[in-house]
């Protein structure tokens, strides 16, 4: 039989000393980045790392500086709508590429139920990484309580109205969703409803806000149907309900683009043409803006943008930096195409 491969020794500081002719205690300050190291010392150090292929042992260095180099992203929504979502994937992006740069690693955290809680927080209060990103809290989320229990460093994305003074990083929705409602009253439509997400966290509050400032006396309360999610599924249900309480319904606002797809759909089952007898705006920008037929008038929201934005507050924070002000906007968009 041919015995298994054995297994190379890993290099040690001692080994990097050895073959540069120097002292141990030479070799980590150039590890570690310190100065008072003489050019022609640290240019042995690096060439002797090179050939020894001595690798530091991060893990042992962060428990010396009690530091773990990670960031728990933590998701406030079901595992569905995180793999479905494309906001969320992009700002996930985003804030890896940030963190990345600054020699992070991004921990995903999802919150799906109650035990995921549980879990969660046990996992945070174990020091497992430095600070979070939280995106999609609501208000009196249990996460954000431990977040200040703890005081861990944190950036949300979005502003959750019992936040107090945690950073946050976010777009305006309200405006953005009153500029999106012009659209449609731009487009001479009368009877005009909305499809209202997510009213239990602030982006849901903040367009449902926004579409009825845009309105003023036209608005109808009767006209707005709320839906649990950011979903295709929802926002079928949705128009089918607003269909129901008003058949004469020519405007559309859907709280987000999967959403405004699901519209789309219940419409084309009802006979009804988009954008001849019904106009819709959706959301976001996402995929389904391009994915729909035909495709959406929405609010581009930079999510890849707002990521960075948060990984960069938060690796602020974690070098002891002062945040102020507490809060930043991204700017927001409207891309016009065929569904007005």
């Amino acid at each position: 039989m041919t015995p298994p491969p054995t297994r190379r020794k890993r290099a040690t500081v001692h080994d990097v000393a050895v073959e540069a002719g120097v002292s141990r205690g030479t070799v980590s300050r150039v590890v570690n980045g310190e100065r008072y190291v003489s050019a022609e010392a640290r240019e042995a150090i690096e060439a002797a790392i090179e050939k020894v292929g001595y690798v530091p042992n991060t893990a042992a260095r962060n428990l010396v500086m009690q530091r773990t180099q990670a960031v728990g992203f933590v998701v406030h929504e079901p595992h569905s709508l995180f793999v479905d979502d494309p906001n969320i994937g992009n700002i996930l992006l985003g804030a890896n590429e940030a963190l990345s740069q600054a020699d992070h690693q991004l921990v995903c955290l999802v919150v799906d139920s109650e035990r995921d809680t549980d879990r969660i927080t046990r996992y945070l209060s174990g020091g497992f990484v430095d600070g979070v990103i939280m995106v999609s809290a609501r208000q009196n989320d249990p996460i954000t309580r431990v977040i200040e229990r703890l005081g861990l460093p944190a950036t949300f994305v979005g502003h959750p109205p019992d936040l107090r003074e945690l950073p946050f990083v976010g777009i305006d929705n309200r405006s953005a969703s009153a500029d999106i409602t012009g659209e449609l009253i731009g487009a001479g439509r009368r009877h005009i409803g909305m499809i209202a997400a997510a009213l239990d966290r602030d982006s849901g509050s903040d367009r449902l806000a926004g579409f009825r400032h845009a309105l003023g006396d036209r608005f109808d309360e009767r006209l707005v149907v709320e839906v649990p999610l950011y979903s295709h599924q929802d926002g079928f249900a949705g128009m089918s309900e607003l269909l129901r309480r008003e058949p004469a319904v020519d405007g559309v606002f859907a709280a987000s683009d999967a959403v405004a797809a699901g519209a789309l759909e219940a419409l084309r089952a009802a006979g009804r043409s988009v954008p001849e007898d019904v106009s819709v705006v959706g959301f976001d920008d996402s995929a389904w803006a391009l994915r729909c037929h035909p495709p959406l008038t929405t609010v581009h929201q930079p999510a890849a943008a707002v990521g960075q934005r948060a990984a960069e507050v938060l690796l602020a924070q974690l070098r002891g930096e002062t945040i102020s002000p507490v809060g930043s906007f991204v700017p927001t968009s409207i891309v016009r195409r065929g569904s007005v």
